[in-house]
């Protein structure tokens, strides 16, 4: 096992160890100090997010957003249900009922098309999740927001350097969250980021982050003491995290530019391949930038892509597949309103993850592509062809097998 290639491996640039030194000995390191800010300032000035909160999780971010859109009990909130239980979970314990959304033909974001049919005079939030790093079409969804006065978070846990029309992806919606999970494109173990947009809601943002005090404008000289204003919670990472954080943010250029690399080689092989059917390969609408988040197959069934899995598996390399559809999920399964999924469901049976980080090699992803090339060019893939027949009939009829593979 030590010879398996994994599906995803952190780099370190080699600053962490010693900007965390730094902020052990600098005699402060709980949050919000000299490191935290240096990364606030950083992302708030390169893509013009407005106001900047650094999180222990995206989870912690998403938690702050359904607190400052006001979620009350019996209020909605459109969700794709193709996404990670997190941009859900979050409205959930504020009381929210989730409308689930479907996902797009093309590309597992969410259907924008669909949106305006699932509102309700009880909706109050848009969640869009911008799906390895390729933006949603935030112009209708937007339009949509304005016209009945809806509130729009990001999701942007991907989307770190990714672009809608020449905006940065998180300084869209009212709000996003960003994530700085170890699998991420720039990462601090855990961690992520609250972006507000919205000037009404920047006060009360850093409240809510300091657990519900105002002793951010303590520590900056703007009152002579603080106290509880609101309700919060203790969302800010120590200075360790943020010192880590910023050792990869100051290499931030250099680790976008390798992983383009190596996503530009994935796509050169694999385009041909899709070509013929065998697969279906990202698509990038002419709106949007590539991160080089990930890069993933789409199969013809379950049935292949865990023999897909298998076959990289046994020749040395981990590949994974993503999320299960949240509107079948155990949890919440008898919440929702029975609608059909179809597009999330396929993502959820047939949606595989290659390998793709930043020590990655060329050579890796030759091997990688020659054994998806021979697995799908073999004689068995008659056989092959033969229960994705049947498996297109199961569609048809809605009565396709629920996906029970774990996360």
């Amino acid at each position: 096992m030590d010879a398996m290639i994994h599906f995803n491996k952190p780099y370190f640039t080699g600053k962490e160890a010693h900007y965390m030194y730094q902020a052990v000995y600098s005699g402060k390191i709980s949050g919000n100090g000299a490191f935290t800010q240096k990364c606030q300032n950083y992302f708030q000035e390169r893509y013009g997010f407005r106001k900047c909160l650094l999180t222990t999780s995206c989870t912690d971010a998403l938690e702050m957003c359904a607190i400052l859109c006001d979620i009350q009990p019996g209020d909605e909130v459109i969700v794709p249900s193709y996404t990670f239980v997190s941009s859900a979970l979050a409205f959930v314990r504020q009381g929210a009922k989730i409308v689930f959304a479907d996902s797009m033909e093309d590309l597992p974001n969410v259907d924008v098309h669909h949106i305006e049919s699932l509102v309700t005079s009880r909706t109050k939030v848009i969640v869009v999740v911008h799906y390895a790093g390729i933006a949603c079409d935030m112009d209708k969804v937007m339009d949509i927001a304005s016209r009945h006065g809806l509130l729009v978070v990001e999701d942007a846990a991907q989307a770190i350097d990714s672009f809608y029309k020449g905006r940065a992806l998180g300084s869209i919606g009212h709000f996003a969250a960003f994530s700085f999970h170890e699998t991420k494109n720039i990462i601090s173990g855990e961690g992520g980021m609250l972006v507000v947009n919205d000037e009404r809601h920047v006060r009360r943002a850093e409240i809510i982050w300091e657990k519900g005090t105002n002793r951010a404008e303590f520590f900056r000289g703007e009152v002579d003491r603080y106290g509880w204003k609101d309700i919060g919670s203790s969302f800010l990472p120590t200075e360790i995290v943020s010192g880590f954080l910023w050792a990869q943010i100051e290499n931030l250029d250099s680790i976008q530019a390798r992983r383009k690399e190596l996503w530009n080689e994935y796509y050169k092989l694999l385009k041909p391949l899709a070509g013929r059917g065998w697969f279906k390969i990202p698509f990038i609408p002419d709106y949007a930038t590539n991160n080089a988040h990930m890069f993933y197959l789409v199969c013809n069934s379950l049935e292949e892509r865990t023999e897909l899995i298998s076959k990289l598996k046994k020749h040395g390399f981990l590949a994974v597949f993503h999320y299960l559809s949240l509107h079948k999920s155990s949890y919440y399964c008898d919440k929702h309103d029975g609608r059909l999924l179809p597009m999330s469901e396929q993502y959820s049976d047939q949606l595989v993850r290659l390998p793709m980080f930043y020590e990655l090699t060329p050579d890796n992803i030759n091997d990688i592509v020659s054994i998806i090339k021979k697995f799908y060019s073999t004689s068995e893939n008659d056989f092959r062809i033969l229960r994705n027949i049947k498996y297109e009939g199961l569609k048809k009829t809605n009565r396709l097998t629920p996906n029970t593979q774990s996360h």
